[in-house]
């Protein structure tokens, strides 16, 4: 019955996840928005204590359910260790726990986010590599049959479903959730939960928590006839049935040991003894100081840069020259985020934000120092002031909730006109699309030789007025680069 339970709260979790990367309506996030709200590392980097104490408190009662549960990356690991079950049962076996590689991972994690190196920060977080394989790989085909749906529907004169644009905003991205889902399907189908034993900082940490667990699975030595039975089916590894043991650090609390035990010796069950504890920290030789002063610094520290540079190609129906990102001096987050700082402490590059915005103004940066995190660029659309889609599902306060009426006030840059580019001068055309379409009233076209209203008009920006939407960019017909663009601000202002 427990096993049964937990399969049926890991299936609903992991859907529910999953949903909010691949839903392109909104109402994923408006009703499911607190599944990426209650991820342990998320939490942690929003200094959402009432979710970590909370998460914390579960798993020193019940073990680490979490990482059976709630987590979508290791809910993942567990389908594709049951297709190995399906191949071959009684494939796993007893290893001893590897606490060196354990700590070594764990360090190298405290030591990036130390250090400013986001992308081993985000390579290591369990629920941003969830995130990737989701948005760079199934987002693509929910849209497929969503499209397909909408051309079966439009054959019969029916608007139930519409088409959508699939983007591949970065191929880095994209091979980097194609890794990640190879080799974690390959371990987890060979070996069950290696990564989450292994590398996974988060299993590490409620590892060490869950030696102390109130309740755990207990195997009774009078009825247990160290058949081995349960070791075999463990894919944590961490029975030793020979001895009657549990390495209560690795156990995720699946359950599938008490459903394997012929003999009803394993129970889940109140932990009376406290032997096998002064079992584990003997065996384990860490000094427990340095492990708190690791959880210490991963609670209150984390530290990013945040810059990206992408070729999009321009939307349109004419046959048009490939519009260019301009070389910004300073990189753009959007509004909530605050500033630079913020997001480069708080962000674990999810992709949530970025498969959420409807405009394609979001996307994953491809430069190494901050690969995969989200930065804005007006390439395929523009900023509008009505939309706060990203500041509303960012679960670790990178980009901070914020209203329409606090969105429309922040300035994330400011437009920067390039004489060079712009067509009434090029060209000796008249244009205007910047003015026209400013949302703010921050440009106007003026005559370029005072005195004489026959000159070519040319846009002047208010910096005062500017909130740095991209619009202006966007819709610049100039080719390759637009001749006004958006240089970003280190620190947003209010206007």
């Amino acid at each position: 019955m427990l096993k049964q339970l937990r399969i049926a709260l890991a299936l609903t979790s992991i859907v529910f996840v999953t949903l909010l990367f691949v839903d392109f309506t909104g109402l994923a996030h408006h009703w499911l928005g607190w599944m990426a709200k209650i991820q342990f590392l998320p939490a942690l980097l929003a200094l959402n204590f009432v979710v970590v104490v909370a998460l914390v408190a579960v798993t020193l009662l019940l073990g680490r359910v979490y990482c059976s549960v709630i987590c979508p990356l290791g809910i993942m690991q567990d389908i594709f260790a049951w297709f190995g079950k399906k191949s071959k049962k009684y494939r796993y076996s007893y290893s001893p726990r590897k606490n060196v590689l354990r700590i070594v991972f764990f360090c190298i994690m405290v030591v990036a986010i130390f250090m400013g190196s986001s992308v081993v920060v985000s390579l290591f977080a369990p629920y941003s590599a969830y995130g990737r394989i989701a948005s760079s790989l199934m987002a693509p085909v929910w849209d497929w049959v969503n499209n397909l749906f909408a051309d079966i529907a439009a054959h019969y004169d029916s608007y139930a479903f519409y088409h959508t644009e699939t983007v591949v905003y970065s191929w880095v991205v994209f091979g980097v959730a194609v890794a990640t889902l190879v080799i974690l399907g390959f371990l987890s189908w060979r070996n069950g939960r290696t990564y989450c034993n292994t590398v996974c900082p988060v299993g590490t940490l409620l590892g060490f928590l869950s030696k102390y667990s109130l309740f755990a699975p207990v195997i009774d030595k009078t009825k247990c006839n160290a058949c081995g039975l349960c070791s075999r089916n463990c894919k944590a590894a961490c029975i030793d049935g020979k001895n009657h043991k549990i390495d209560y650090s690795r156990c995720v609390a699946c359950m599938d040991c008490i459903s394997t035990c012929r003999h009803g010796a394993i129970s889940y069950s109140i932990k009376w003894g406290k032997e096998h504890m002064k079992e584990d920290r003997n065996a384990e030789g860490i000094n427990t100081a340095r492990r708190t002063f690791i959880v210490t610094a991963m609670a209150t520290t984390a530290a990013a840069a945040l810059k990206a540079q992408e070729k999009k190609v321009d939307g349109g129906l004419a046959v048009i020259e490939d519009k260019q990102i301009p070389n910004r001096k300073t990189r753009i987050v959007p509004p909530g985020a605050v500033s630079l700082k913020n997001v480069a402490e708080h962000c674990t590059s999810c992709q949530l934000c970025i498969q959420a915005c409807p405009n394609g103004v979001l996307r994953p940066s491809t430069e190494l120092t901050t690969l995969m995190q989200p930065v804005a660029s007006y390439e395929n659309g523009y900023c509008r002031p009505e939309c706060t889609r990203c500041s509303d599902v960012c679960p670790t306060g990178a980009i901070r909730p914020i209203d329409v009426a606090e969105k429309s006030s922040v300035q994330v840059g400011h437009a920067v006109w390039i004489k060079d580019n712009c067509l009434p001068l090029t060209e000796g055309v008249r244009c205007g699309n910047c003015a026209r379409h400013c949302p703010t009233g921050a440009i106007q076209m003026v005559s370029s030789v005072a005195d004489d209203e026959n000159s070519p008009y040319i846009p002047v920006v208010n910096i005062e007025k500017c909130i740095g939407c991209g619009a202006c960019e966007n819709l610049c017909p100039s080719r390759p680069f637009s001749a006004i663009y958006v240089e970003g601000h280190e620190i947003h202002k209010t206007i």
